[in-house]
């Protein structure tokens, strides 16, 4: 009996590898754009599939880091400015992307660009800190992907959304694990809509890894900040030995658990892009293979117990 299950489980992922190999056709002639470019993972990216002789239409916030980008790629790679908060800046790109594809459409929408702070416990934040996290993470992947879609949809193509394994299992207070659980929500209702017509959604669920939005001093410095403003009552009730706990599980997350790695994500991303058979959910990263994916399907109570048990250690050397 063990035989016959081992055979199938082995003919299963032999079948699943072939199938994962096949590329695309014609990838030189498709268009990709890719939303935050400045840095990390879409920056990565567009380095990535511009080697592979793709045409990327990189996205970046700011002029440098856009001028930075093209000295590092071929003359195929173009740049544009792009506020996702803002709905003129959504609309200037989508019409600039489309003077650049035609009839073609766009094959690949790259929904990168993303932000974690302000982050912190709960209570010691407002309204608007949760806002300025979900305009970015959240509406502005919902704003982009609408605008881009009718392009997509000519082209038959694919929309990327990066998630996070924070998605799956809230870690820490803020907007960003709401955000993430939202575009989870988000990509799987657009997935089982547009595969009607063609196109194909995949979700990128990177574990911790080493980039700009999770610079760890960035968010020592920003704990530290919310817990001056808090109030008298909120000082009191939480106390000082909260707050080095607090820091302590950051330490570890953004630190000793964190990966340097980009290109694990990248190489999911160019899969989900380059594959006739992408996958709907990509986990990158060996903390969210091997902890945090586990991790979520444990029992609350076991899960709960996990970080209760390094909230009891804080580092008083923070």
């Amino acid at each position: 009996m063990w035989f016959y299950l081992v055979t199938l489980v082995g003919l299963y992922y032999l079948l699943r590898w072939y199938r994962e190999k096949q590329v695309v056709s014609n990838l030189q002639e498709k268009h990709v754009f890719i939303t935050g470019c400045d840095s990390g993972f879409g920056n990565l990216l567009a380095r990535q599939l511009d080697r592979r002789g793709m045409k990327v239409l990189a996205a970046c916030l700011t002029e440098k880091g856009a001028a930075e980008l093209r000295n590092k790629t071929s003359d195929r790679l173009e740049t544009v400015i792009l506020d996702v908060t803002n709905t003129e800046s959504i609309v200037a790109a989508t019409q600039w992307v489309k003077e650049r594809v035609g009839n073609r459409g766009l094959w690949g929408l790259v929904n990168n660009a993303g932000i974690s702070i302000p982050s912190g416990p709960n209570e010691w934040m407002n309204k608007e800190d949760f806002a300025k996290i979900l305009e970015v993470n959240l509406l502005g992947v919902i704003e982009v992907t609408l605008s881009m879609l009718p392009l997509v949809r000519k082209a038959k193509g694919r929309v990327v959304n990066v998630s996070s394994i924070l998605g799956r299992i809230s870690v820490f207070g803020g907007g960003y694990c709401i955000s993430k659980y939202g575009v989870e929500a988000f990509s799987d209702s657009l997935r089982r809509e547009l595969c009607y017509f063609g196109v194909k959604v995949a979700i990128i669920e990177p574990g911790f890894f080493q980039t700009a939005i999770s610079n760890s001093d960035r968010h020592f410095s920003h704990v530290k900040m919310l817990w001056d403003r808090a109030s008298s009552e909120v000082k009191e009730i939480y106390d000082k030995k909260f707050l080095l706990s607090y820091l302590s599980e950051l330490k570890i997350l953004l630190g000793k658990m964190s990966t340097e790695d980009l290109s694990l994500v990248t190489d999911c991303m160019e899969h989900a892009l380059t594959s006739r058979h992408p996958r709907t959910r990509y986990s990158a990263g060996w903390d969210a293979k091997l902890f945090y994916i586990p991790l979520s399907y444990l029992p609350t109570c076991l899960s709960d117990a996990l970080f209760y048990r390094s909230s009891l250690k804080p580092d008083k050397a923070l």
